[in-house]
């Protein structure tokens, strides 16, 4: 990775121009690391640096990290916030690359800050918070502890189904919730939940709730092009979808970055949980759709929107690099050589750009979050060019995956 910056005096103004140029191997030669070295390193990083988050929230009960305020010190969250599973399941994912024991014993005790959100009803994050931090629990360990908690919380994210919409509601209607039935793109990823507790579980109804709302996301949030709108809301009665707008993206009509990661994510985990193939054609349009985007950037992280009306001066977002990653990698497994290879080159992109200087945080700096520079909510100003525990939680799910189908 080249950073160039080029400065530009106009009308006693200056204008930054950051060019992030991603050199490839063949014009790199021997200046680039192997991949499997550059995810080594960046992993036992990744290691140390969440060691270090953990001593400084340790003695503070029930807050986990979530970003840099705008004081620039670490902003923390309660387990009731959407994001409170990730920074459990990325000490999960460090243990199981390292088996360091302190590592382990960290990351119980950090699943188990969450644990009470297993009852949630109110919003469609039940599986964010208890399948990210819960699911890996039990995936790495088989602790049968962990196990009971991943029903109930399905059974509570079942409470939010429609069967006339056909979804799972997102947000509940509020002074500014004002949908009547809000379905957000993200909701797809609390869809693996729900197959993995079917099959655990001998429950039925957790996966025909899961594939009724990936179909009929599929039916209504896609544009033709395979672009993915943010917020869709149902009418009641009918079942009707009769709003398509965006709340994070720049408007209604554009393709909010990590929206269309979400989208991607779901469709190859829903392919991977049933095995039906209109799934991963869904899937392989909407990777289509972001790789072959004229504005996506040669380093393959996107900016905010791939529509914001500042590119090339718009905010990057590592969060939605880092869940297109994962999701290519997966992706890479089910498809065609000529496809897979192409995958794999974007992701293998995608981790050498997360793991150099421009995105990767310095030792203990950073507030010891592993990346920098995402975006939250721009439209509302909140949580724009930081780190964001849900970054750090997707890029070291994809470098896993990597060496997993790749490397091992």
């Amino acid at each position: 990775m080249v950073n160039f910056r080029l400065r530009y005096k106009l009308s006693g103004r200056i204008i930054v121009l950051a060019l992030l140029t991603y050199v490839s191997v063949a014009t790199a030669g021997t200046r680039q690391l192997p991949i499997k070295e550059i995810i080594k390193q960046t992993l036992d990083f990744s290691v140390r640096q969440s060691l270090r988050m953990v001593e400084v929230l340790h003695n503070k009960p029930n807050r986990l990290p979530r970003t840099i305020g705008i004081n620039g010190e670490l902003e923390t969250a309660n387990p009731a916030w959407w994001t409170s599973g990730f920074f459990p399941g990325e000490l999960w994912y460090l243990y199981e690359y390292s088996r360091n024991p302190e590592l382990k014993m960290r990351a119980n005790e950090f699943t188990m800050r969450v644990k009470d959100q297993m009852y949630t009803t109110d919003n469609h994050d039940v599986g964010f918070m208890i399948f990210c931090s819960f699911g890996n629990a039990f995936r790495i360990t088989g602790d049968p502890v962990y196990r009971n908690v991943i029903d109930t919380a399905s059974q509570s994210l079942c409470t939010r189904f429609s069967p006339k919409v056909g979804c799972i509601r997102s947000w509940n209607t509020s002074s500014w919730h004002k949908w009547p039935y809000a379905v957000i793109i993200d909701n797809m990823m609390n869809l693996e939940m729900l197959m993995w507790a079917s099959r655990e579980f001998y429950n039925p109804h957790f996966r025909d709730v899961a594939i009724t709302h990936a179909n009929t996301t599929m039916k209504n949030h896609f544009r033709s092009d395979y672009s993915c709108f943010h917020l869709v809301s149902y009418d009641t009665i009918s079942g009707n979808a009769n709003v398509k707008q965006t709340v994070q993206g720049y408007s209604d009509e554009s393709s909010w970055a990590r929206g269309q990661g979400w989208a991607l994510y779901g469709y190859t985990m829903m392919y991977r949980e049933t095995k039906d193939p209109k799934f991963l054609v869904q899937a392989r349009h909407i990777a289509h759709f972001i790789l072959n985007h004229p504005r996506l950037p040669a380093d393959k992280i996107p900016y905010w929107d791939f529509d914001a009306p500042d590119i090339p001066l718009a905010k990057r977002d590592a969060s939605a690099g880092a869940i297109i990653c994962s999701a290519l990698t997966e992706l890479s497994q089910y498809v065609d050589r000529r496809s897979a290879k192409e995958y794999r080159r974007v992701a293998e992109i995608q981790i050498r750009t997360l793991s150099s200087p421009a995105y990767l945080a310095d030792a203990g700096e950073n507030c010891n979050f592993v990346l920098k520079h995402s975006v939250g909510h721009l439209p509302a100003n909140s949580e724009v060019d930081v780190p964001l525990t849900y970054a750090d939680y997707y890029f070291i799910e994809a470098m896993m995956r990597y060496r997993r189908y790749f490397l091992e």
